[in-house]
């Protein structure tokens, strides 16, 4: 699903656009990609991982993502540079279509500009667009203190855990959170 940009402003002041991907963003969101498994160890993929993604698969990817009924990728640009993405995708199988996974990372340089409540208010409305969607569903990594109180200020509540879901390099296990937002019609 292809979503038109459109231009907000930053806490600080600068201006930020929301929009689908372009082709000419692949070097720039794998950059992202890399910075973001740099920035915490809350997102699924080590740094190193990071050299799999290649500009052909990212292009592929877009174009999918772009052209799909029940996915979307967001970006927000900052000065043209990848400050954050986020997904939505759901099933349009009549048993799971009433729920969509939601998935977000902004870089921690632009952490508390206001991105992610920007990102995740597009979400929301992509939820809202669908006759059938009645929550948004997404998973985080135990210990993200920060990532858990977001979600609960937008209205998120946890409903399970995934024991040992995550191995990081030193052998320390975490459990996976989930969490629902009903949408409200």
């Amino acid at each position: 699903m292809e979503i038109n940009g459109f231009e907000f402003s930053l806490r600080d002041g600068r201006k930020a656009v929301i929009r689908s991907p372009k082709e000419e963003d692949v070097q720039a969101v794998i950059k992202y990609m890399y910075v973001t498994a740099c920035d915490t160890e809350f997102v699924i993929r080590y740094p190193e991982e990071c050299s799999k993604y290649t500009p052909e698969a990212e292009k592929e990817l877009f174009r999918h993502m772009n052209s799909s009924n029940s996915r979307a990728m967001l970006l927000c640009l900052v000065d043209d540079v990848v400050a954050g993405c986020c997904e939505i995708s759901w099933s349009n199988s009549m048993k799971i279509r009433h729920r969509a996974d939601v998935a977000i990372a902004v870089v921690k340089d632009y952490w508390g500009l206001g991105i992610g409540t920007r990102m995740f208010q597009e979400l929301i409305r992509i939820a809202e667009e669908n006759e059938y969607i009645t929550q948004l569903e997404l998973d985080f990594i135990e210990g993200n203190t920060r990532g858990r109180a977001f979600y609960e200020g937008l209205g998120f509540r946890i409903t399970g855990v995934k024991p040992d879901a995550i191995r990081l390099k030193d052998g320390t296990m975490r459990n996976i959170i989930s969490m629902v937002r009903k949408i409200e019609r």
